[in-house]
């Protein structure tokens, strides 16, 4: 009996024993379970924090999107003005190089047509050259050098095609007047024997040029001559009666010696009229 109770007693201290590491346990336990779930909380925490960085990322992802996707529309609407800018630009720009070469083209034909215009000018003013000097010897130099300034003038490029036209158009219309006037002049005259006398100098146009002294003794007619395809003048000094009287009579009237009247001069006083 004394034996039974003994292990009695040791099992039921071992059980008490037992039952105390068993509360222990269970404390421990229950300590690592609030610890656990307050890691728990923290997670959870986290996660509700980080879903709301999502959440938030997401919205800016989209608004950032969005605002990308209407500057894209915009750029590329700006890249459409701008080539359809530069294709009006560019067809302005061909339209005006158009013009240019049009311009360009016209002003080179004004040119050619300039420098035509002036070489014809320059032929006209050549020949009338060649006829200024195979006129009567009354200023035909002062003539001839106008005639020939003005050719020089024209192949020189000094003047301009219009000048040219107006010159040669005032030149040729002298010599229509100098061809159709009547004038006298009182000069010193050279004889055919080289007698140097006073005259009265009458012109007729371009086909008639006598002379007579003022004594009233000596008379002449200038007379073309053509030699060796040169044209020449000389004083014909040798008249007749009718023709020295017809000479004096033509000087007394544009003198106003005699009443104004028509005056005939024989063909024979001309300067081709003895040729």
């Amino acid at each position: 009996m004394p034996h039974f109770r003994s292990l009695a007693l040791g099992a039921l201290i071992f059980a008490v024993a037992g039952f105390a590491d068993v509360d222990s346990d269970i404390r421990d336990l229950q300590l690592q379970k609030e610890t656990l779930q307050g890691e728990i909380q923290k997670l959870n925490a986290q996660i509700s924090a980080t879903d709301s960085m999502l959440k938030a990322d997401d919205k800016r992802f989209k608004t950032l999107q969005e605002r990308f996707l209407a500057d894209s529309e915009r750029r590329k609407a700006e890249i459409d003005s701008l080539n359809s800018k530069i294709k009006n630009v560019a067809s302005q720009l061909q339209e005006e190089r158009s013009k240019q070469a049009r311009a360009k083209n016209r002003s080179e034909n004004v040119k050619a047509k300039r420098k035509a215009l002036s070489l014809a000018l320059v032929a006209i003013s050549k020949q009338l050259e060649a006829q200024i000097e195979q006129t009567i010897p009354w200023e035909r130099e002062a003539r001839l050098d106008r005639a020939k300034a003005l050719s020089r003038d024209l192949e020189s490029g000094n003047a301009s095609a219009e000048e040219g036209f107006s010159r040669l158009k005032a030149l040729i219309a002298e010599e229509i007047k100098f061809g159709d006037e009547v004038a006298i002049i009182h000069s010193p005259l050279t004889r055919k024997n080289g007698e140097l006398i006073n005259a009265q100098i009458l012109r007729i146009g371009n086909q008639w040029m006598v002379y007579g002294d003022d004594n009233g003794t000596v008379y002449g007619a200038l007379v073309r001559k053509m030699e060796n395809g040169n044209i020449s003048y000389e004083w014909n000094e040798n008249l007749n009666l009718q023709e020295r009287s017809a000479v004096k009579f033509a000087l007394d009237v544009k003198q106003a010696k005699k009443p104004p009247q028509m005056v005939t001069l024989p063909v024979s006083l001309s300067i081709v009229g003895r040729n």
